[in-house]
C-alpha cells in the first residue's frame, strides 16, 4: 500500500477529473467512502422513485401499462395485492419508500464522513478493515463477507414468501403463503443444467421452485463466504488471476455483464417471477440494428419491456467496461495500441 504522499501525489496528478474512483485506488478510506457514497445514491434512487412511480400510480389502469419499473416488484412480492392482482392498498408502498430515503441519508453521511474526515488509508487505525490488492488471502476474505451478505439476502426474499404473507401467484391469481419450498437438488439443479423445463433457470414454473432456489442460493453463497474466508488461494489460482485493484474491477464488470444478460431474458420469457397482470405479456426476441426484446402483439412498451431492454444494454455496456479494464490490468496501453509489460498490475 502507498504511503500518504504517494497517495496524495496519485491523487492529484496521475489521474483526470473523469477517471472517478481510479484516483483513490491506494486510498482504501477514502475509496470506502466512495463505495459507502454510491450504496446511498442506489438506495436514494429506490426511494425516491418509488414515490414518484406511487405518485403516478392510477388504480384503476393495468400497471404495466403505467410505465412503472420499481412497483411491479413490490407488487409481485406481494405488498398490498389482493384477488386477480388488484392493488388495494398503497401505504406499504409509501413505507418502503420512506424507509430508502431514511436508509439513503445515513450512508450518505458514512461516505461523507469516510471522503471527507476518515483516515486515507484504512491500515491507519486497524488492520482487519485495512488491505492489499496483492493480499490474495485478504481478497477472498473480503468476496467471502460479500457472499455472506448475499445469501441473507436471498434468505429475506425465503422469510417473505414463507413467514411474511407471502407472494403473489399468478397460478392462482392471489397472494399466498409458500408452505413447501421445493427443496429436491435434482428439481432446483435441472433448471441450472436443463433437465428440467425449458428457457433455462427461466422456465422456472411455480412459486415452490422459485423460493427452494433461493434456500439453495442462500446455502451455497453463506457456505462459500465462510469457506472463502477461512481458506487462503490455492497454488494455482494465484497465477490464473491478475492480483490487483483493476483486474478485481474488471471481473466485477464481467460478472454484472453476465447477471445483466439472463436478468433481461429471465424478465423477457418469465411470467412466474414476473406476472402478467403487473409486468405485461411475456416478449420474444426481434433483430433490428441491435437485438431487443418486444411483444409481437402490441407495439406499446409495457414495463417488462423497458427491464428486459434495460438490462441487456446495460449488461453490454458492463461487459465492453469489462474487456477495457481487463486490458488495462494485463498492462495494454490504449495510448500506444499494444501491451507494456512494466505497465501490467500483477
Amino acid at each position: 500500500m502507498a504511503n500518504t504522499a504517494e497517495s496524495s501525489r496519485l491523487v492529484e496528478g496521475e489521474y483526470g477529473w473523469w477517471a472517478g474512483n481510479a484516483r483513490l485506488t491506494e486510498l482504501s478510506g477514502k475509496l470506502l467512502g466512495a463505495h459507502v457514497a454510491h450504496a446511498g445514491l442506489i438506495v436514494f434512487w429506490a426511494g425516491a422513485i418509488t414515490l414518484f412511480e406511487l405518485s403516478c400510480f392510477n388504480p384503476a389502469k393495468p400497471m404495466y401499462e403505467q410505465g412503472l419499473i420499481l412497483l411491479p416488484h413490490l407488487a409481485a412480492q406481494g405488498w398490498g395485492v389482493g384477488a386477480g392482482g388488484a392493488i388495494v392498498d398503497t401505504y406499504p408502498y409509501f413505507v418502503i419508500g420512506v424507509l430508502h430515503l431514511i436508509s439513503s441519508a445515513f450512508l450518505g453521511f458514512g461516505g461523507i464522513f469516510h471522503a471527507l474526515r476518515g483516515p486515507e488509508t484504512l491500515e491507519e487505525q486497524s488492520g482487519f478493515f485495512g488491505y492489499s490488492w496483492a493480499d490474495g488471502d485478504k481478497m477472498t476474505t473480503i468476496i467471502g463477507i460479500h457472499l455472506i451478505l448475499l445469501g441473507f439476502g436471498a434468505f429475506l426474499l425465503v422469510a417473505k414468501a414463507i413467514a411474511f404473507g407471502g407472494l403473489y401467484d399468478p397460478a392462482v391469481e392471489n397472494v399466498r403463503v409458500i408452505n413447501n419450498p421445493t427443496l429436491n437438488p435434482a428439481v432446483i439443479f435441472g433448471y441450472l443444467f436443463g433437465t428440467v423445463g425449458k428457457n433455462w433457470i427461466a422456465g422456472v414454473s411455480n412459486l415452490e421452485d422459485v423460493v427452494g432456489g433461493h434456500i439453495w442460493v442462500g446455502l451455497l453463497c453463506i457456505g462459500g463466504g465462510f469457506w472463502h474466508i477461512k481458506t487462503q488461494p490455492s497454488e494455482w489460482t494465484r497465477g490464473l488471476f491478475i492480483w490487483s485493484g483493476e483486474a478485481y474491477l474488471s471481473y466485477s464488470l464481467g460478472a454484472l455483464a453476465l447477471m445483466g444478460f439472463i436478468a433481461a431474458y429471465f424478465c423477457a420469457v418469465n411470467t412466474v417471477v414476473y406476472p402478467e397482470v403487473f409486468y405485461g405479456p411475456a416478449l420474444s426476441i426481434k433483430l433490428g440494428v441491435f437485438p431487443y426484446f418486444a411483444d409481437p402483439n402490441s407495439s406499446f412498451p409495457s414495463c417488462r419491456s423497458w427491464l428486459a431492454n434495460a438490462h441487456f444494454f446495460l449488461g453490454f455496456f458492463f461487459l465492453q467496461g469489462h474487456i477495457w479494464h481487463a486490458l488495462r490490468a494485463a498492462g495494454f496501453d490504449f495510448g500506444r495500441g499494444k501491451v507494456v509489460a512494466s505497465e501490467a498490475t500483477t
